[in-house]
């Protein structure tokens, strides 16, 4: 049959330590995963559980380099996050399906415009342009599962401009990678190639053009990108 025009490239993630890529399907990500960053945005973690949210594949920033600051924001802001990678998915999953079904991990970003955010949540509107936006995540390579040491209970660290802004322990997530995991696939069936942002830890703030900033994940991998 045939096209109107070519079809787009699909994204791919290399895997660490290989010549291998992981084909992206889709992004899901975690918001209010960890208790002190619930708070810090003025939430209360009893009554605000973690919520799914999206982005799309082709808005991911593979790798170090530039990252492209986006329109309509005076207040971006950075997420340095724990991200999963899945090679098997389905529906209703236990733990053990859940963890069978995870790849790898890898560091990343989830770039946010915080005053668009904050201006669509006073009207009541979903803040999917909060979230979703040219290079809005980005992504370092993916580590197979094996060769990562509890990234469950591992170091989240991010830097700019070399100065700490947050420095925490994955092992504070409200959902765990296996229970989000879980809990994800009673909503939707999840697929081969879909990764998950899993949440991040307090000490989020705005960035500016010029700033670079380091994630490093203990046991991981490392994320350098510069906001141009």
């Amino acid at each position: 049959m045939p096209q109107i025009f070519p079809l787009w490239p699909i994204t791919t993630v290399p895997v660490d330590g290989s010549d291998a890529v992981f084909p992206v399907r889709r992004i899901f990500c975690i918001g209010k995963n960890y208790a002190d960053h619930v708070r810090e945005m003025g939430s209360d973690p009893a009554t605000t559980p973690p919520c799914i949210f999206m982005k799309p594949s082709d808005c991911l920033k593979v790798g170090d380099g530039d990252l492209a600051y986006p329109s309509a924001t005076d207040d971006l802001h950075y997420e340095g996050e724990l991200v999963v990678a899945l090679s098997a998915g389905g529906k209703n999953m236990d733990r053990a399906a859940a963890e069978a079904a995870i790849f790898g991990y890898a560091a990343g970003l989830d770039m946010t415009r915080r005053d668009v955010q904050a201006d669509l949540k006073d009207r009541r509107l979903p803040w999917d342009m909060a979230k979703s936006f040219d290079d809005c995540a980005a992504i370092s390579a993916i580590r197979r599962k094996e060769d990562c040491d509890n990234p469950q209970a591992t170091n989240l660290k991010l830097s700019v401009n070399d100065a700490v802004r947050q420095n925490d322990t994955t092992a504070k997530m409200i959902w765990p990678v296996v229970d989000a995991l879980m809990h994800l696939s009673t909503l939707i069936e999840l697929k081969a190639g879909d990764l998950l942002y899993t949440g991040t830890p307090e000490g989020v703030g705005a960035v500016h053009r010029g700033d670079r900033m380091d994630v490093v994940i203990e046991h991981v991998g490392a994320l350098s990108v510069t906001l141009k």
